[in-house]
């Protein structure tokens, strides 16, 4: 039998590895009948901690406690891929001897109150990770009234300079524009609310590259807004359409499809549509849509990773890192061939 690990005790009980973590370290936010069920599970399952373990847990930070913020208009029906990278953080930040509290950010506290979130308050937390772009004003509150280190994950801000990871946005959507040309394509709109998020402006920017390279104009009617000012996600199509769109996201690609399916047009057939993520969203079929996947599990691990290394030295140079990821080939673009 392989070494037992904190995950392995919490599957056995039913519980997760941060409630064990939690349990065996003494922290708090566990009951004493719970504590003490984890603590015999975990002898009876020859769970131990050997010295070079130990060494290496240290280094990565033992015992840290890390915030985790997410706006309210990223937490709408559809926009639960922010949950993933969560997920995917959290989990990481368990395997590294830390564990997460998130929080939701409210609309009045990001746009109107500018409150600083109650686990920074509380002094709950040691560091944030912001998942998600949030209001610009709220940041500079945040860098005014508050010394915690911050890392940014998909999204960074020039201005107001912290670490931050993102997905390769620019080229993962000037490769997916490149893919619809080389398939003979060359008739192409935009979905997307380009003044929205940095990543849709990245993606948007990758876009047009590839177009000016082939030097191609889009029609105005061609580049659609998915989104209103509040962030809810909607769109109507143009009544002369493009041979393919390419779209900022798979949710938005996904009701692309949809839309083309309900005016009896046949996809790839007929126009083609691809997207970006590779995120499946809840709710949705699966419409086979060809796409980049962004590589949200490494993703996480470098926000983490940064996270430690400012708890470790607050002195050290913010960055930006950029993570790639790679085409999805599904069914959703016609082949040159076909």
């Amino acid at each position: 039998m392989g070494k037992v690990r904190l995950v392995d005790i919490g599957r056995h009980l039913g519980v997760s590895s941060v409630t064990v973590h939690n349990a065996l370290t003494g922290n708090r936010g566990v009951s004493d009948e719970l504590r003490r069920k984890i603590v015999d599970t975990a002898k009876e399952m020859g769970y131990e901690q050997n010295d070079s373990a130990k060494k290496k847990e240290e280094a990565v930070g033992e015992f840290r406690k890390i915030g985790v913020l997410i706006a309210e208009n990223y937490l709408a029906q559809y926009s639960t891929y922010y949950w993933k990278i969560y997920q995917e953080l959290s989990l990481i930040a368990t395997e590294k001897r830390c564990y997460t509290i998130i929080e939701v950010l409210k609309k009045e506290m990001e746009k109107r109150t500018l409150e600083l979130p109650q686990i920074i308050k509380n002094g709950s937390i040691e560091g944030l990770i912001i998942i998600g772009e949030i209001d610009k004003k709220y940041l500079r509150m945040l860098q005014r009234d508050s010394d915690v280190p911050v890392v940014f994950v998909d999204f960074y801000n020039n201005e107001i300079a912290q670490d931050a990871v993102i997905a390769d946005n620019f080229y993962g959507m000037y490769r997916m524009t490149e893919l619809l040309f080389e398939q003979g394509i060359e008739e192409i709109g935009f979905i997307g609310s380009i003044y929205e998020t940095s990543s849709i402006m990245d993606r948007y920017c990758g876009f047009m590259k590839s177009i000016l390279e082939h030097g191609k104009t889009v029609p105005q009617e061609w580049l659609i807004e998915d989104r209103d000012a509040v962030g809810q996600v909607g769109f109507e199509l143009p009544r002369c359409l493009p041979q393919a769109f390419v779209c900022n996201c798979d949710l938005v690609a996904g009701m692309t499809v949809s839309k083309l399916q309900e005016l009896g047009i046949k996809v790839p057939e007929q126009i083609s549509v691809v997207g970006f993520d590779n995120y499946l969203y809840p709710g949705f079929a699966d419409m086979k849509i060809t796409t980049y996947e962004v590589n949200t599990k490494a993703m996480a691990k470098v926000a983490v990773d940064k996270m430690l290394k400012r708890l470790r030295n607050p002195a050290k140079g913010r960055n930006l890192e950029i993570v790639s990821g790679h085409v999805v080939w599904k069914n959703s673009v016609k082949a040159k061939n076909n």
